[in-house]
């Protein structure tokens, strides 16, 4: 995979603030793992509450859905010049088999086409080891550019506006 993140590092410190400004994503604790050219890798913390079945322990989908739209739009991060707006317009998953319950679970996600419009992303969710992978995801995203507004303004924050 690529380096780790560090905080002192832009485009972690971007994604740092991007994703803090995603409710749902606080609240499921997901971090930044790492962030570069290559792409972006998130972190969701186990907790029980990603239970989708309490009898086998097994993550519920949503949550591995999540998990990759958000790596997937974040990719776009590591892909772009500046900061855009890029909303998603359509994501597949497929699902490969189930997450060990008790354990961290990782997003990792890279742009593969860019064009003037839309942005194409793939990804892989996985735990410990990532070449036994959880899901594989394709998504696309569409370019709104800098200057559409964002939630809390996030956009105008990265190009030295206020935020």
């Amino acid at each position: 995979m690529n380096r780790s993140a560090t905080p002192q590092d832009p485009l972690t410190q971007m994604a740092h603030r991007f994703l803090s400004a995603i409710r749902h994503c606080q609240h499921l604790g997901m971090q930044v793992h790492q962030a570069d050219g290559e792409g972006m890798t998130l972190m969701l913390p186990w907790s029980d509450l990603l239970v989708g079945d309490p009898h086998t322990g097994a993550v519920h989908g949503g949550v591995l859905a999540t998990l990759m739209d958000t790596a997937c739009g974040m990719a776009t991060l590591c892909a772009l010049p500046r900061f855009e707006v890029c909303p998603t317009l359509d994501l597949r998953i497929d699902y490969l088999r189930p997450a060990k319950p008790g354990v961290a679970l990782y997003g990792h996600a890279c742009c593969y086409r860019i064009t003037p419009e839309v942005i194409f992303t793939r990804g892989f969710a996985y735990q410990d080891n990532a070449q036994e992978t959880l899901c594989q995801v394709v998504g696309t995203f569409m370019r709104l550019g800098g200057q559409a507004r964002g939630g809390l303004n996030f956009a105008s924050a990265e190009q030295g506006g206020e935020a």
